[in-house]
């Protein structure tokens, strides 16, 4: 069982950054893969990123077309942590982003194990 929670949304204009942080529970975090999504008003919950870990350490990082380039995912196993890093947001990331673990599946589908309660971004124009 793995519970997680967000946290770090909030308002913001357009142009600026916020980081998001999700933490979780349970000894296994290094062991699954980690995603961020979010869900705008009206709208599908959407893939926003994932990082993977490989055999070797390596954290693999996958974004949406969207957001690449702008947002960064990083996760610290010690911690049980991941973060994005949010920069040059625009209206179009306004939405209520959510965390999730999953293991197996398609990390940019919504086939993950837990999902987290969600934080608010707001980004005004």
């Amino acid at each position: 069982q793995v519970q997680l929670v967000e946290s770090g949304g909030g308002l913001v204009q357009a142009g600026g950054s916020l980081r998001l942080s999700c933490a979780a529970s349970g000894r296994t975090f290094s062991s699954y893969r980690m995603g961020w999504f979010r869900q705008a008003p009206g709208k599908e919950r959407e893939f926003v990123a994932v990082i993977r870990r490989s055999g070797g350490g390596i954290h693999y990082s996958y974004y949406a077309d969207s957001v690449k380039g702008r947002f960064t995912i990083s996760r610290d196993n010690a911690e049980s942590t991941i973060s994005l890093q949010m920069n040059s947001l625009n209206s179009e990331d306004t939405a209520v982003y959510y965390c999730a673990a999953g293991r197996d599946g398609n990390p940019r589908t919504l086939d993950y194990d837990y999902w987290g309660q969600g934080t608010q971004v707001t980004v005004s124009s």
